[in-house]
């Protein structure tokens, strides 16, 4: 490369191992209303601003335990009105709204696959 260092770009999506993906597609389409984007055969990609989340069920068949330690982060205005929101559709937290580190506060709820998968909502004041 010419002596030039070589950057990456920006992170445009994230492939999420799903164990059953019309049980997992419900939820982050129905429970998160997160938009779908595009579907093929073991695949949903869904829309979720500048980050496509990619729900695939080959992955999680090929891999062996799931992966444990992935968190995804999703900022929001009001995590005490999101968690209450959430909760109001069905969306089940394994942590309540609580401080995490100065202005730092964060909720977390899994998907349908259990403890593979922490979600935060996250708010910086």
């Amino acid at each position: 490369m010419d002596g030039q260092r070589f950057n990456l770009p920006p992170v445009s999506m994230i492939m999420l191992g799903v164990r059953d993906l019309e049980k997992s597609l419900s939820f982050y389409r129905d429970r998160l209303g997160i938009d779908v984007r595009q579907r093929i055969p073991g695949f949903a990609f869904l829309d979720s601003g500048a980050l496509t989340i990619v729900l695939s069920e080959p992955l999680a068949k090929n891999v062996s335990p799931l992966a444990g330690a992935t968190e995804v982060i999703f900022s929001v205005n009001d995590v005490r009105a999101s968690y209450e929101a959430l909760k109001d559709q069905g969306v089940e937290f394994s942590q309540a709204p609580r401080n995490v580190s100065g202005p730092m506060w964060a909720a977390n709820f899994r998907d349908p696959d259990g403890t593979e998968k922490t979600w935060h909502l996250a708010f910086s004041t």
